[in-house]
C-alpha cells in the first residue's frame, strides 16, 4: 500500500519505524509529472532498498521565471496512480509552507560548478535545487537517493553537496530514459506542440554526431560551432549552450580528455530542452 504523506512529522514517524527494523530506505526526489524516466528510478530503488519513498514537490525556489513555475505540469493523482503498482511505500507531497515555513531564511549555495551551463542561464536555480535537496535528504533520512543522468550537472552538484555537508546518503545516478527517437524523457516534453515534438529529437542526433567527431579527433570548437549552426537551421529558436566538459568537475574542455561529457540546452517551440551524453 502506498501512503500519501503531507507533513514532515508523519514522514519521520514512518521512517523511524523502518529504520528501527533495520531496513535500507531509498528516496526518489521528483517534481511530479512523472514519466518513464522517473519510474525507472523507482524500479532501481526498489531493487536495492527495503523501503522506497518518492517525493513530489514543485520547488518554487529553483525557478528563475514565474511563468515557468506557473506552467510546470502538475497532476498528483495521476502520479500516485503510476507509483502504486510499483510498490512504493510512501509518497511525500508536502505543501510549500511545510518545506518553507514562515521565517525560513537559509540557502544552500553550491560551488563554482553551479555557475556554468544551467547556472549561467537560470540564475538562482541551483541555489534553490541544493536547498530543497538538502532538506529532502534530512527530512527523509534516506540511505540512498536516486537521480536521473539527464540532469547531469544537477547530479554532480548533488554528489558534491552530500560529500561536502557529510550527509550520510549514497547518491545513485541512473541512465537517461529516452523515447524510441532518442528524445530524453522530461516532464517539460508535455508542453511540446506536435511540430516541436517532431523537431526535438534532432538535439540528441546532433549531439551524437558531434561527440563521435570529437572522439575521432575533430577540433572541439569547430565541431560544436557547426552543431549549433545545424540545430538553428533545423528549427530550434535558440541554443543556450553546447559544451564539452569534464564529466565530474564540469570544467570546460578545449580538447577531448576522459572522462568527458557533452551537455546542451536548446529551445524548441518555446520549450527548453536539456540533454547530455558521454564522449
Amino acid at each position: 500500500m502506498t501512503d500519501l504523506l503531507r507533513r514532515v512529522a508523519e514522514l519521520r514517524s514512518r521512517i523511524g519505524a523502518w529504520k528501527t527494523a533495520g531496513g535500507v530506505v531509498g528516496v526518489v526526489p521528483t517534481m511530479g509529472a512523472l514519466h518513464d524516466g522517473h519510474l525507472g528510478l523507482v524500479r532501481a530503488a526498489k531493487a536495492e532498498c527495503d523501503r522506497v519513498i518518492v517525493t513530489i514537490f514543485v520547488n518554487p525556489r529553483q525557478f528563475d521565471r514565474p511563468d515557468d513555475l506557473a506552467a510546470y505540469p502538475r497532476d498528483e493523482a495521476a502520479d500516485v496512480a503510476l507509483l502504486r503498482p510499483l510498490g512504493v511505500d510512501a509518497v511525500f507531497a508536502p505543501p510549500p509552507e511545510e518545506v518553507y515555513p514562515a521565517g525560513f531564511a537559509t540557502t544552500v549555495r553550491p560551488g563554482a560548478a553551479a555557475a556554468r551551463l544551467e547556472g549561467e542561464h537560470r540564475p538562482g536555480h541551483f541555489d534553490g535545487m541544493a536547498t530543497v535537496v538538502t532538506k529532502l535528504f534530512l527530512m527523509t533520512q534516506a540511505d540512498r537517493a536516486y537521480f536521473g543522468e539527464k540532469d547531469w550537472q544537477q547530479l554532480q552538484l548533488v554528489r558534491r553537496l552530500a560529500a561536502d555537508l557529510n550527509i550520510p546518503i549514497a547518491v545513485v545516478g541512473c541512465p537517461t530514459a529516452r523515447a524510441p527517437d532518442g528524445l530524453a524523457q522530461s516532464s517539460r516534453n508535455l508542453r511540446l506542440s506536435p511540430e516541436a515534438r517532431a523537431l526535438a529529437p534532432a538535439l540528441h542526433r546532433a549531439m551524437g554526431q558531434a561527440a563521435a567527431a570529437i572522439h575521432a579527433g575533430a577540433p572541439v570548437a569547430d565541431t560544436l560551432a557547426a552543431a549549433r549552426t545545424d540545430l538553428l537551421a533545423a528549427g530550434f529558436e535558440k541554443v543556450d549552450y553546447l559544451a564539452l566538459c569534464h564529466a565530474e568537475t564540469l570544467e570546460p574542455l578545449s580538447v577531448h580528455a576522459d572522462p568527458a561529457r557533452l551537455l546542451a540546452a536548446a529551445w524548441a517551440g518555446g520549450v527548453r530542452l536539456i540533454d547530455n551524453i558521454a564522449v
